[in-house]
C-alpha cells in the first residue's frame, strides 16, 4: 500500500492533520449556534449584573466545545513539525472551511423536495428549508469572521509557543503549551465574535463581551484540564517514533 511507504513522522503528521482539521470544520459550521450553559446543565441564569451593561449569563458558542482540541494539537505538530509545519495546517484548514462553506451556500440554494417539505412540517406548519437555509446562511455571515480570528490566533499561538520553549531549552511542555494556547485563545475568542456578530451582525457591544468571556473562560479551563493529555500524548509518540530509529 502507498501508506505503508510514508515514515512513521509523516504519518504522524498526516493523523495530527487529520483530528486538526476535522474538529476545525465542525467548530466552525456548529459555530452558529449560542448555548447555555446554566440551562444545559439544569439550573437557571446567572443573570449577574455587569459594570459594562445588561447581565451576565453563561453563554456561548457551541463551537467552543472542541475548540481547545485544535489549540493543543497545534502545539503537538508545533513541537514535532514546527512553525512551518504549523503554517501549512493553517492555511490549509482555512482553504478548506472556506471551500466548505461554499458548498453548503450551494446547498442553501438549491429547490427541496416538496415530500422532504411535508414530511417535516408537522403540526406547527414547521418549514426545514427555511430553518436550514437561515441556519447555514448565518454560518457564511461569520465565516470572515471565524478565519481571520483563526488565522491570527493560530499565528499568534506557533510564535508563542516557539519563544517560550527558546527560552526553556525544550522543557515545561505544559509551559510552551498551555501559556500559548491561553493568549491565543484569548484574541480569538474576542475576535472572531466581534467580527461575526457585532461588526457584521446585529449584537451589543455587551454581548459581544459576554459570549466572547465565556468563551475565552471555557478555552481556559479546558487547557489547564487537557495538561496532563499532553504529556501522555508526547509519551506515545516519542514511543511510536522510536520504532523506527
Amino acid at each position: 500500500m502507498i501508506f505503508q511507504q510514508f515514515s512513521r513522522k509523516q504519518k504522524l503528521f498526516i493523523f495530527l492533520f487529520g483530528i486538526f482539521l476535522t474538529n476545525a470544520i465542525i467548530a466552525e459550521i456548529i459555530g452558529v449556534k449560542i448555548v447555555s450553559i446554566e440551562k444545559s446543565l439544569g439550573f437557571s441564569p446567572l443573570h449577574l449584573p455587569t459594570t459594562w451593561g445588561t447581565f451576565w449569563d453563561l453563554n456561548q458558542t457551541a463551537g467552543a466545545l472542541n475548540w481547545p482540541i485544535v489549540f493543543i494539537v497545534s502545539d503537538i505538530i508545533n513541537d514535532y513539525f514546527g512553525k512551518k509545519g504549523v503554517r501549512f495546517i493553517s492555511f490549509t484548514t482555512a482553504g478548506f472551511i472556506a471551500y466548505s462553506f461554499i458548498i453548503i451556500y450551494v446547498a442553501t440554494l438549491l429547490v427541496p423536495a416538496d415530500f422532504w417539505l411535508d414530511t417535516n412540517r408537522g403540526d406547527s406548519n414547521f418549514n426545514i428549508n427555511e430553518a436550514f437555509s437561515r441556519i447555514f446562511r448565518q454560518g457564511l455571515g461569520i465565516i470572515t469572521g471565524s478565519l481571520i480570528a483563526f488565522l491570527v490566533s493560530q499565528i499568534v499561538d506557533a510564535l508563542i509557543f516557539e519563544r517560550i520553549k527558546a527560552k526553556t531549552g525544550g522543557k515545561m511542555i505544559w509551559l510552551r503549551a498551555t501559556g500559548s494556547t491561553l493568549i491565543s485563545q484569548l484574541i480569538d475568542s474576542f475576535l472572531v465574535i466581534g467580527v461575526a456578530f457585532y461588526l457584521f451582525g446585529n449584537w451589543s457591544l455587551a454581548q459581544w463581551f459576554n459570549v466572547s468571556l465565556n468563551n475565552y473562560l471555557y478555552k481556559f479551563f479546558v487547557a489547564i484540564l487537557f495538561t496532563p493529555v499532553l504529556y501522555v500524548a508526547h509519551y506515545y509518540i516519542e514511543a511510536y517514533l522510536k520504532k523506527e530509529d
